[in-house]
Formats: C-alpha cells, structure tokens, sequence
C-alpha cells in the first residue's frame, strides 16, 4: 500500500501540470530573493539597482558600477523547507551588464516508505530510504542602456530543474523582459515574467508507476488500484505575469532619503487576488525605504492582498504587511526583513537575512 500511496501523491502532483495552462505554476520563482526587497513587500520593480535585479527587473543591472555577488537563506514550513539563493552580477562595459543567479527551494529528508514491508510481509525498518523534494532555477540575465536618457532594458533566460527523489523529474525553459525609466526624482519599471509561457517536461520513472511489486509487472490487486488513477500529464506550462512600478525619492534632508514605490502584479488568470475577473487578476504591493546617509536603512511595506475564504463561507480581504531593516558599510550590505508581522494573512510569516558584496570593497581606498 505505500507503493500505492506514492502513485497517488505523484498522481495529484502532476494533475497540476497537465498539457494545458495552469493558474499556479513553478510557483518557487515567485517567492522573491533579497531581504531588503522582501522588507519592502517585493515592491522594488521600479528602483531594484543592483545584483538582485536578475531576478525583480534585469534593466537595473545597468546601474551596477562593479560586481556584486549576493547570497540569501530563508526556512519555511517551521524549518521543514529550506530556500536559498545565490547572485552575481557585473558590468560590461558603460553601457551593459550581465548577471547570474540559481534558485533552490526544497524539502530534504523525506521518508521514503515503499519499501517498508518485504517480499514476506515483514515490517523492516532498515529498508526506509530518504530522498529530497527540490526546486531548482539557473537565471542568465543581461541587460543594457538605450540612447534615450534614463531607460534600460533586459532580458533572463531561466533554465529549470525540479526533482522528485528517484520518482520523478523534470526541465523547463522560459524566458523573462524587464524596462526601467528613470526622469528626475521618478522611476517606472515593467517586468514581464515568463513572455514566451515557461514549458516543463516531466519524466515519470517506470517504476514509479507500475513496477510496484518491484518485479516489473503488477500482480492483479495493483492493477486493480491502478485502474481508476488517471496517468499524469507530462508537460506544465507557465502563463506570463506582469509587473508594473513606480516610484519617487523624497529628500528629507542632507541625510535622510526616503523611496516609496507602488507596484501592481498582474496574472492572466482567475484567482482570489483583491481583483480578479474571468481572464485576469491583479494585486496591489506597496513599500518604503527611509535611509540615514546610506548607512542604515528602515524598510516597509504591505501586499499579497488576496480574497481569503472563512469556515462560513464569507470572504474576507487577507493581507501580508512586511518590515525590514538594513545595514551598509564600505561595500558590504546586511539586511534583514520579517514577512507577514501582523499575521494579516494565510502565508505563515518568516525571518529572512540576505547579504551583499560589492567587489569596491577590495580596492585599496578601503584598506
């Protein structure tokens, strides 16, 4: 039976990627990278200027005056999923830049029961095994100025690979377009996320959908458990989502700049998004960011504004407030941000921290 049981978890698995679009998919990729930005409610399309903007608006690397490289660890699921991410990024000449970056979100460890009992019936616990759930993201970014003042573009092609221990596996391709504006004191951005829809190929062992008996042929009780499971599809295809931004800086004082941006994340499906319709739905994400001589940073923001069902039956509007607070010194960035403070919503809130290096850091002026 526990052989059956991995049937169905796969089964209702890859009843999510069947050959058609899906609403949610590769969904790892939307989580955001960078606690400064998270601290912001990952409303940073607009201003992201540096490493990380690989992943929010690849048209910042423009702004890159050296390499960076970037490193992020966060825990979820109370420790139970582990999601890290490495960047790096340089210029290339005055005018473009390029970056690199790898995503991994998974879960490790898990208990893999099926061969729990033997050929004789017998419970033996020796024969557990342990495998890992992951996610995995290869971003190639590059991204270069126009001749019309203050507007960059840039384009990510994404590789993808996710794995199911032995059971299953899978590789993906899509591709990603973002603009930065910049004219005076503003700033707009536009990011479109998978623009060509992002394809994953799946590849289901044989093993793990047949072979239960472990002799390559199902006796006649499997075959009787197999026969009302419908086979997964082998092909997920991500739609295209888009983010638009906009932004000002306010100078308080000679010390003191505060940014406010507004970002509006738009998916071509019907979901619980505070606006939501037949073909689209689209959520609203705010954040802030007040400076102290671009030494320490306070960062804020609310968003994931989303529908949330209660045990009744009625809706009510969900909400993910965020804070954050950073530190910068000689080329090297801490940030720390903490998502969901107020509990306002169904995500479970996180303690994120992230690090910076700018490569100025190794000049000499600095020893």
């Amino acid at each position: 039976m526990n052989k059956v049981a991995i049937i169905f978890i796969l089964t209702c698995f890859y009843s999510l990627t069947a050959q058609t679009t899906r609403k949610y998919s590769n969904e790892f990729l939307n989580i955001g990278v960078d606690a400064a930005a998270l601290g912001m409610a990952n409303a940073v399309v607009a201003t992201s200027e540096d490493v990380n903007s690989g992943y929010w608006n690849p048209a910042g690397l423009t702004l890159l005056e050296d390499n960076q490289i970037s490193f992020m660890h966060a825990a979820y699921f109370a420790n139970i999923a582990n999601y890290d991410y490495l960047g790096y990024a340089m210029p290339i000449d005055e005018r473009s830049a390029l970056g690199i970056s790898i995503i991994r979100f998974g879960v490790d460890d898990i208990l893999d029961t099926t061969s729990l009992v033997d050929a004789d019936g017998n419970i033996d616990y020796t024969r557990i095994n342990l495998f890992s759930a992951a996610d995995y993201a290869f971003t190639f970014s590059y991204a270069r100025t126009t001749r019309w003042d203050g507007l960059s573009y840039g384009a990510n092609a994404k590789v993808i690979r996710r794995v199911i221990g032995d059971f299953a596996s899978a590789w993906g391709f899509g591709f990603d377009l973002g603009i930065q504006y910049a004219v005076n004191s503003w700033r707009f951005g536009l990011m479109v996320r998978d623009v060509t829809t992002t394809y994953n190929t799946w590849s289901i062992e044989d093993f793990a959908i047949g072979d239960l008996n472990g002799n390559g042929t199902p006796d006649e009780e499997e075959i009787e458990q197999l026969r009302d499971q419908e086979l997964p599809e082998t092909t997920e295809i991500t739609l295209p989502k888009l983010q638009l931004g906009a932004a000002k800086y306010f100078e308080i004082s000679n010390k003191f700049e505060l940014l406010a941006e507004l970002n509006m994340n738009v998916r071509f499906a019907e979901t619980n998004d505070i606006i939501s319709t037949s073909s689209f739905s689209a959520v609203p994400a705010f954040g802030f960011q007040l400076d102290y001589n671009k030494l320490i940073f306070l960062r804020g923001g609310v968003g994931n504004f989303q529908n949330i069902q209660q045990f009744d039956g009625t809706n009510e509007i969900g909400f993910q407030p965020n804070f954050g607070v950073g530190f910068h010194y000689k080329g090297i960035s801490i940030d720390y941000a903490l998502t969901d403070i107020g509990d306002q919503s169904a995500a479970i809130y996180s303690n994120i921290f992230s690090l910076k290096v700018d490569w100025s850091i190794f000049s000499k002026k600095n020893f």
